[in-house]
């Protein structure tokens, strides 16, 4: 199983403040729920030996990057969710990047759209993922769809290391993402697995 984990990366995608934090305008409501479980993944994967890959979005302070339905938060000077060097761009407290570790910046919902992260993970050899963070319906499940384009040996999502504004839609995604053959096991189960 060693070998198998050395060719595996873990991405926790948007786990930054303005996702996490209630307050703020792009608060994933279950995302606050779900942070225990993303740290034990992350200590769990770091144990193994699995690359960990911090994805989050930064975005430009005048939103010139930001998709056009979510440009209206940029305006009249304010600085919207997300930008570059703000509070609400820094993960949530407890999270962490370590040295080892891989942090990637993207600016869409996929983490391979417009960035070199397929570059990064071929060149370590990796394929096989595992998915922790939010939000499912968007970043997590087109990081997913991607993943299973790209022709990842296997994709897994921690169900209860993800989340969604509310359990029925993000059980709804699970289902969707379990359907085109990804795995969906709880930490309980990943960590039994990586024993």
């Amino acid at each position: 199983m060693e070998d198998q984990w050395k060719r595996t990366a873990l991405l926790v995608i948007d786990m930054q403040k303005d996702f996490i934090e209630e307050g703020s305008v792009m608060w994933v409501k279950g995302g606050k729920a779900i942070v225990p479980n993303v740290m034990e993944a992350v200590e769990l994967a770091r144990r193994r030996g699995i690359l960990v890959v911090w994805v989050v979005r930064e975005h430009d302070s005048q939103g010139r990057d930001v998709e056009l339905f979510r440009r209206h938060f940029y305006s009249s000077g304010k600085l919207g969710p997300m930008s570059k060097g703000s509070a609400g761009a820094e993960l949530v407290d407890g999270l962490v990047i370590r040295e080892g570790d891989y942090k990637l910046v993207k600016t869409r919902f996929s983490a391979f759209f417009a960035t070199h992260l397929h570059s990064v993970l071929q060149g370590a050899k990796i394929d096989s993922l595992v998915m922790a963070g939010v939000q499912t319906p968007n970043c997590v499940r087109q990081t997913v769809f991607d993943a299973v384009a790209l022709d990842y040996r296997s994709v897994t999502v921690l169900v209860d290391a993800t989340a969604a504004a509310t359990p029925e839609v993000h059980h709804a995604n699970i289902f969707d993402m379990k359907n085109v053959g990804v795995s969906t096991p709880t930490l309980q189960e990943w960590r039994q697995s990586a024993s």
